[in-house]
């Protein structure tokens, strides 16, 4: 009898995780080795956030809090969407979770029944999918391209929605992709969601702050308020703040969801960390000046690895809009040899291959449901970019 429940066998393990572990393996056996795998700012949190969170240990705020979230964090939370997307809050339309996988994982959780379908458009994040059939709900995937920049457009997603939809999972800007809608291409997808008013929204907002080339920000509830009671806007202060490790996520919607996720949470994780929660505090309501700065970084560091990546003999890649990974095609490496002597047949050869010669760690593209892809984070710095970008043109000049 397998140990494994069926519930469990249903999903993979998140293949960025693995990709980043195998290369701190290989780091610790002594390997050079760069790894582009982990979708982490390389900044520190800063400094006001970090004493906030030691004032909060000496203060003795250490216990146990309201399961989802302290009051004083749904304060700044409902002021951070008033402020940045004129969405009007009350606290207890806000959940806060143990990071942004556990907001999604708590709201599919509370709400999929067998046989409920959520649309995911590909390239996704790795979780979406396995999250969704944890939950016992089907994902099903409309499947994206380059040549419509990684977006869903309203007949796709008209086309994908049936009468056991529950949910749509909308990523702007996207994990992997780096496709941010327009505030005309998120107007598209609501007149569709309009005219079915059985189908859920939950809108991962978690890059927010990181679009470039001047792109305006909207989040679906902000252009079509008549979605609002049907909308989680979700986000989190790991992205823009540098606070990958404090695990905070946190969403707003219609209360009697909101109530759900809480339930959910009251059997699973409990509250979110305390003094994570008054570090996030102090992230919401405190100076917010260095986020255009790290966005201009962010930017330049774009423009120095698509250009490069360009460079390499059959890599295409595409300039995105925001967030800070890239998603380039192999399709013209495809059957072509490496020094190894294995025959490139898939995005998934490609990075393994790619690892084993070069030392550089990226995520192949079969993991985010699209293929043939794979995804690099940017998120380190100038001259470690440079030094994986001129590996990796060396790799794609050596296959034969």
């Amino acid at each position: 009898m397998s140990l494994q429940s069926a519930a469990l066998s249903r999903v993979k393990p998140s293949a960025t995780l693995a990709a980043d572990q195998k290369a701190r393996e290989l780091k610790a056996q002594g390997r050079d080795v760069i790894s582009l795998a982990a979708g982490e700012p390389d900044f520190d949190t800063p400094d006001n956030i970090k004493e906030a969170a030691i004032k909060a240990i000496r203060d003795g705020k250490t216990k146990y809090t309201n399961v989802d979230g302290i009051p004083e964090l749904k304060e700044a939370i409902c002021a951070k969407f008033q402020r940045e997307n004129g969405l009007s809050y009350k606290p207890s339309q806000v959940n806060v979770s143990p990071g942004g996988k556990p907001v999604i994982w708590n709201a599919m959780l509370a709400t999929l029944n067998p046989g409920d379908e959520v649309i995911v458009p590909t390239p996704y994040w790795v979780s979406y999918w396995d999250i969704v059939l944890l939950a016992g709900g089907e994902p099903k995937a409309v499947v994206t391209s380059a040549e419509t920049g990684f977006k869903v457009g309203p007949a796709e997603l008209e086309a994908a929605i049936t009468p056991k939809t529950r949910w749509i999972i909308l990523n702007s800007p996207s994990n992997p992709s780096g496709a941010a809608y327009t505030k005309a291409e998120m107007r598209a997808l609501a007149d569709v969601l309009l005219r079915h008013p059985h189908v859920w929204i939950l809108t991962d907002d978690m890059y927010e702050h990181l679009v470039f080339d001047d792109f305006e920000y909207w989040t679906i509830a902000q252009v079509e308020p008549a979605l609002y009671d049907r909308t989680l806007t979700m986000n989190g202060v790991s992205k823009a703040y540098a606070m990958t490790g404090w695990r905070i996520g946190y969403a707003a919607g219609p209360e009697p969801l909101i109530k759900l996720m809480a339930k959910v949470m009251s059997q699973t994780t409990s509250n979110p960390s305390s003094i994570s929660q008054w570090a996030a505090v102090e992230a919401l309501n405190g100076p917010q000046d260095f986020i255009k700065p790290n966005q201009k970084l962010f930017q330049e560091r774009r423009d120095l690895v698509v250009s490069m990546l360009n460079q390499a003999s059959g890599i295409q890649c595409p300039t995105p809009e925001g967030a800070f990974y890239v998603y380039p095609s192999v399709k013209g490496l495809l059957g072509k040899t490496a020094p190894s002597g294995k025959v490139i047949q898939s995005d998934e050869d490609f990075a393994v291959e790619l690892l084993e010669t070069e030392g550089v760690s990226v995520v192949f593209g079969a993991a985010f449901g699209l293929s043939p892809h794979f995804r690099i984070s940017y998120a380190t710095a100038n001259s470690v970019l440079e030094d994986a970008c001129t590996r990796i043109q060396r790799f794609c000049g050596q296959l034969k």
